[in-house]
This record gives C-alpha cells, structure tokens and sequence, in this order.
C-alpha cells in the first residue's frame, strides 16, 4: 500500500510540473500566427472560387508554403462532372511540362558528378546510333541547347500522323526514336544556338543521352535522387492510360490532339501518356509541386553553382521579358522574377513557381486545358493567388 501511495505522489507531482510547463511554453504557433494563416486561407479560397465560377472551368486547386514553412492548401470546383465530385485538396492531375524540372535537376546532378557535359556535342553520346545524322543541326547541337531549346529542333508532335496514329491505338507504347524520327531530315528551323523555340523533341533526345550515361531508366533514377529523398508521395510516372487517383480533365473543344471532353472514359484514359516520357511524364499534386519548386530554388537538391546555371536564361517566347534557364521557365512580375514551370497535357494545366522575394513557392492546377473559358494563362491566375499572401 505505500509504494503505491507513494506511486500516486510522484504521478500528482510529475503531472504539476507538466502542466506548469505546458503553460509557460510558447505555442508553435502563435495565436496571432494562427489567425493570420486562417484570414489569408479565406482570402485564397474566395479567390479560387471566383476563378473557378467566373472561368466555368471544372475544378482547380492551389497549394502555397509562405517564408515561415506554414502550408496552405485549398480546392474548388468538381474533379468529374458526369456524377459530381468535389475537387479534392491533394487531387492527383497531369502536370505535363513541369516534368522537364525533374529531368533537367538530374542532368545537372550528373554535371556535378563529371558524368555529362553541358557544352559538349550531342555526337559525343549520340554520334554512334544509326539515326544521329538525321537529326537536324545534328553536329552542331550541344546538350545545354537541348535544356534550354535553342537547338533548332522543331516539336515533333505537330507532324506527319503523330496524332492520327495516337488516336487511332490509345494503348500503343512509343519509343522516344518513334517520335523523334518525326523530326529526322527536316530542315532546322535556325541555327543551332541562334534562336529559341520550345520543343518537347529536346528533352526526348536529352532523355536518351541520360539513360546511356546512368543505365537506367530516367524515371528510376529521378524516383531515387529527388522524388524519394523529398517524400513526394503524390508524383509518379503517367505511364499508363490507368493512373491511380486521377482526376478526371477535359479537353478543349477543337484540341490538336483531336480529343475533346472527358479524358477519362470508363476508368481509363481515352490515349496512352507514355508518350511524353522526358517531355513531361508525371501526374503530381499542388502540394508535391509547391514542395518541389521550394526544394529546388532553397538549394535543398542542387548546390548554388548548378542552380545558378539552370537559372542562366535566354529570352524566351513565352511572354514579355520571359526567359528560359535549363528546364526552368524564369518571368518577370510586378515584385520580381520568379522560377518554375508551366504545364499542358490534354485536359489539364498546372504552374508551379518560386517567388524569391517574399520565399513563398506555390502551385496551380486545373482540369481542364479550355483556354477559351480561362481568358487568361494559369500563370496570370497564379500571380492573382499569390497577391492574396503578399497582402496578408
């Protein structure tokens, strides 16, 4: 009886001394904090449902993590009209070019290890395939002009049957030479390192050269160097016309793919995304999409000296004063420049950027690729969210 008297002391006097200093502690955050996290997660959210209303677009969905680490996620809209869902905050959509982020951060990694050359010709890795000289400015080509499309390589994409053959065997699976060959003995559209013209064709021939220097795919080694290592658990490759969680996009009418409405029919998607393998690849998040612009501007996965070459930029045709870095977009608003990606796959479009000035990184989605009802780019909608945290 008294040990356990004695049990019932210690407990009372452990439990005091807890609560003192429970009560003397600091919160992690801040009352004040906590509401001025919850007063601008309003703003945004009636900012994103007015985009959302007023475009007639689907569903969208926004992600932002502020200077102080403090996260905010937010949704609107439907992610499939036929029997209505609502948006879901970590909705799993297509995030068509942001991919070549992923790609260019590993090229720039095996530039670190002494294992690829920024300046050296394509012909040094390619030379020996039976196709090489068919590529145009094929001797004249070095691997950064295929990073920062400056090679005078056309997009494969808009040629020949592409898009017949696409619509005509949804579940073919593409060779990057299959769609490469596209291109082989077309006049360049300049020379090469004279000019820009953006082309997914670059970053399939650039996917070549990093499988031959790794051997491995290029999907494994992005899964172990940077998805992996920063837990994005919502991207994975889209190599599949089943990817788990999609939601559900719908593509513009007149779409030069010759798709229109729902891509997902019937579970599946109504073409095989395997083919833009190194154009993009991924189906991802806002929220893994805002982590990973943040990573990768805060030196988290490449060191200052590889980031600043793939912010070294040319001007870029995408926008006034727009320029493009080595798989990074870099553009000029009304704080600063800010560094990121946009993203088109037929029936979604995704922007994701790092705004230095204010260290805020966020993420925009939609499932949709309707230009017609947004008006305006993602970007534009992007730089309206982000407005709402500068105010506060």
């Amino acid at each position: 009886m008294k040990s356990v008297l004695m049990t019932k002391a210690l407990f009372k006097v452990c439990l005091f001394f807890l609560t003192f200093f429970f009560l003397l502690a600091e919160p992690a955050f801040p009352q004040s904090q906590s509401l001025e996290i919850a007063v601008i997660k309003q703003k945004l959210q009636a900012k994103l449902d007015s985009i959302q209303k007023m475009s007639g677009i689907p569903g969208a969905v926004f992600s932002c993590i502020l200077e102080g680490g403090q996260k905010i996620s937010i949704a609107s809209g439907l992610s499939q009209l036929e029997k209505p869902k609502k948006m879901p905050k970590n909705a799993h959509l297509l995030a068509g070019s942001i991919g070549k982020t992923f790609f260019a951060a590993l090229s720039l990694m095996l530039v670190e290890e002494g294992k690829l050359d920024l300046d050296a010709p394509i012909k040094q890795y390619l030379g020996k395939e039976p196709w090489f000289d068919q590529l145009p400015n094929a001797h004249t080509i070095s691997v950064k002009m295929l990073l920062n499309h400056s090679s005078g390589i056309q997009e494969y994409y808009e040629l020949g049957d592409f898009m017949q053959k696409l619509k005509e065997n949804p579940d073919r699976v593409w060779k990057a030479e299959d769609l490469i060959a596209y291109v082989w003995g077309l006049k360049p559209l300049f020379e090469a390192g004279k000019d820009w013209s953006y082309a997914d064709t670059n970053y399939l021939i650039l996917g070549i050269i990093l499988e031959k220097i790794t051997g491995k795919s290029v999907y494994e080694e992005v899964k172990q160097r940077i998805i992996a290592p920063l837990r994005l658990k919502n991207t994975f490759p889209s190599v599949s016309r089943e990817l788990d969680g999609l939601v559900c996009g719908y593509s513009m009418p007149n779409s030069p793919f010759g798709f229109s409405g729902a891509m997902i029919v019937q579970g599946q998607l109504v073409l095989n995304p395997q083919f833009e393998w190194t154009g993009g690849g991924y189906v991802s998040s806002v929220d893994d999409l805002s982590f990973w612009i943040k990573s990768l501007m805060e030196e988290k996965v490449l060191n200052q000296s590889m980031l600043a070459l793939m912010k070294d930029g040319l001007p870029a045709k995408t926008g006034k004063n727009h320029a493009y870095g080595l798989g990074l977009q870099i553009r000029p608003y009304s704080g600063g420049t800010s560094y990121g990606h946009g993203g088109w796959f037929p029936g979604y479009l995704s922007e994701m950027a790092y705004f230095p000035e204010y260290k805020i990184a966020a993420a925009f989605q939609i499932n949709t690729d309707d230009f017609g009802k947004l008006k305006q780019s993602p970007y534009f909608y992007l730089l309206e969210l982000v407005e709402c945290l500068k105010k506060g």
